[in-house]
């Protein structure tokens, strides 16, 4: 593994900007990458119309007028295949100042910075260069894919898009950053609007109104009990340890239209979580029954973004156990987890593909200003897929 090329390689991802939405300028630049290191790598335009009609359709947020994914394929010497995927597609820099350009890839002191960097443009080319290592290795490997794909910051399209395509795999490996615990579940996330009513007055005769916000306020402490209950006697032992398995966040307020006029409406916007198992239809429906007040007109929601149901694979199966060992084997020691926030690996479970997920530390800086990644970290996280893939159980 050469560390320095990985990060060559990975800040040439940095540098171009991909932000949910526009990602085929990043993919094509992958698969210049790949071509440049003898691989086979394939762009695919996947048909958007068709995925948004199929009935299970993830969900997304942002505009788009087209999809892309690229695939570089690593034919196997034995029986086999193998999954890596990660996204390329991410957030926006924010309106806070960074210490430098947001995308300028900048290589300083074994650090990767930017956009991108440890969510996950890093993992992916740590995927990468795990494929070139085990072409040029001395043992036989698997067919191992490498799916780079668009759109999980929304909802996952991407990935879907990926296995509507292909997904005859008999395990899946995501290095999202996971501080190297191997992380075998996760919760899932909805999004979602409510909108409030009341009855306009003056503000003068107020007590002639019924003010939306005053109804909101009851409303927001019945959502905090129902996030309570969610955390309530965890069930799944992966999830257990965390400190706020399944979060409820309410991330936008709207509402009033003059300082002195009683408001009589109110818009809020918020995440769901959602308990490992627990389906989106009753996730869906236990939130609005918090809502619902018995006061007429009814709270209106609506669903919108990203649905994440949650995903989950046995801690016990041959594969995890092959992942830790890698793990184990490259750090020192290794500890299965689960996570709190949505993640592709649902939609390869949903198939019976067992997967997990391990990368580097740093999920404190993705979406945030200064983004950053270890180069040292990146490459151990290629390693550990190298020996994953090499120890792939048979059958």
């Amino acid at each position: 593994m050469d560390p320095d090329a990985l990060a060559r390689d990975a800040a040439e991802l940095v540098r171009v900007p991909s932000v949910t939405g526009d990602e085929r300028a990043v993919l094509e630049r992958l698969g210049e990458l790949a071509a440049g290191h003898g691989l086979e790598a394939e762009l695919h335009v996947h048909d958007l119309a068709a995925l948004r009609a199929h009935p299970d359709h993830p969900g997304e947020e942002a505009l788009r007028t087209e999809l892309c994914g690229l695939t570089v394929t690593l034919p196997g010497e034995r029986p086999g295949r193998v999954c890596l995927n990660g996204h390329l597609d991410v957030v926006g820099v924010g309106s806070a100042m960074w210490s430098d350009d947001p995308w300028s890839g900048r290589i300083a002191d074994g650090w990767l910075h930017g956009r991108g960097s440890v969510d996950m443009k890093g993992g992916v080319t740590a995927a990468l260069h795990a494929l070139l290592a085990l072409r040029d290795g001395p043992e036989p490997a698997p067919t191992v894919v490498l799916q780079a794909v668009a759109s999980e910051e929304d909802g996952g399209l991407g990935s879907f898009a990926a296995l509507e395509r292909d997904d005859a795999f008999d395990a899946c490996f995501i290095p999202e950053p996971t501080g190297f615990d191997i992380v075998c579940a996760h919760a899932g996330a909805l999004t979602f609007r409510a909108t409030l009513r009341g009855r306009a007055a003056h503000a003068a005769m107020r007590l002639e109104g019924r003010s939306a916000l005053d109804r909101y306020v009851a409303a927001h402490l019945a959502l905090q009990e129902h996030e309570r209950a969610l955390n309530r006697d965890v069930a799944h032992p992966a999830m257990q340890t965390l400190a706020l398995p399944y979060p409820l966040s309410v991330g936008r307020i709207d509402g009033g239209e003059w300082s002195s006029s009683v408001p009589d409406r109110v818009l809020v916007e918020g995440r769901l979580g959602v308990p490992v198992g627990a389906s989106l239809a009753a996730a869906r429906t236990a939130f609005e029954a918090v809502l619902d007040d018995g006061e007429a007109p009814p709270a209106e929601v609506e669903w919108t973004g990203g649905q994440f149901a949650s995903g989950e694979t046995d801690p016990g199966h041959p594969w995890v156990r092959t992942v830790t060992a890698a793990v184990r084997a490259e750090r020192g020691s290794a500890r299965t987890t689960g996570m709190p926030y949505g993640a592709d690996m649902r939609l390869f479970c949903a198939r019976g593909i067992p997967t997990v997920m391990v990368g580097t530390h740093g999920i404190e800086v993705a979406h945030a200003v200064d983004e950053r990644v270890s180069v040292d970290e990146l490459a151990a996280t290629a390693r550990i897929i190298v020996r994953a893939v090499l120890d792939l159980p048979a059958g």
